[in-house]
């Protein structure tokens, strides 16, 4: 996973963040993977969108025990 500089996270649309306020960033899977190991440290209430975040840039889906504890 390559550091981003400033400029290059400025760069980056706010769709490629997971968290509030531009954080988390998930522009490529290496970040997607270290956001998903540090979305702890995110409020409670945005840990669901960051892990929703992480599971499209990883190509998740929702596991048949998700599916069934939905109702779905």
């Amino acid at each position: 996973m390559a550091r981003l500089t400033a400029a290059q996270r400025k760069a980056l649309p706010d769709s490629d963040f997971a968290g509030p306020n531009r954080t988390f960033p998930v522009e490529d899977k290496a970040h997607a993977v270290a956001a998903q190991m540090l979305k702890g440290n995110a409020p409670p209430s945005a840990r669901g969108k960051i892990q929703a975040a992480v599971n499209k840039k990883l190509g998740h889906k929702k596991s048949n025990v998700a599916r069934q504890l939905a109702g779905k």
